[in-house]
């Protein structure tokens, strides 16, 4: 822990190895957690880089993380999304996928690919935030029962019971669907 902290403080003097090290080590984790959330390429890529933004300014001002480096990012992550749906408007239905609209032999595939994926983002908003977030850090960003409930701030019991009810509920939602 100290020597991320050590690392987080010289990025907020600016020493542009450290800022490269620790945005290379840690921006595709941050960026794939925030698109299994959104499910929207650009959006992630912004709110990635904001997440950077943020962890440097707080840094900057004595605010920074008590726990863990990438516990932190992600909090700051989670932060980030759902201030973004607050802001926004709901919208009816998915956006339009260009690649749905494309003419190319794999379209057909891709297109399913990208239906099964909203299926799957849908389903997920059926759960608890909690259950949510340990599904998308379990899975989709490999992390472990440790990591998760440090990220969360809860015990390991308490991230292996949300994601016994997660799942069961995500069968229970994807069978009804089909």
């Amino acid at each position: 822990m100290s020597e991320d902290r050590a690392r987080f403080e010289k990025a907020g003097e600016y020493d542009p190895v450290v800022l490269a090290e620790i945005y290379d080590e840690y921006y595709g984790k941050i960026y794939n957690y925030i698109y299994h959330k959104t499910g929207d390429r650009p959006l992630a890529e912004d709110l990635a880089a904001d997440v950077f933004l943020r962890a440097l300014e707080a840094v900057q001002s004595n605010k920074g993380w008590t726990t863990s480096l990438q516990g932190w990012l992600y909090r700051i992550a989670h932060n980030l999304v759902v201030d973004h749906y607050r802001r926004q408007s709901k919208r009816e239905g998915p956006p339009l996928n260009e690649r749905i609209a494309s003419t190319d032999d794999r379209s057909v595939q891709i297109a399913e690919r990208i239906l099964a994926s909203a299926k799957v983002r849908s389903a997920l908003h059926h759960l608890t935030e909690q259950q949510r977030q340990v599904i998308v850090l379990k899975f989709a960003e490999d992390l472990s029962n440790r990591e998760v409930a440090e990220i969360l701030g809860k015990t390991e019991g308490a991230v292996k019971a949300l994601q016994h009810r997660g799942l069961a509920a995500l069968r229970r939602v994807l069978n009804v669907e089909e």
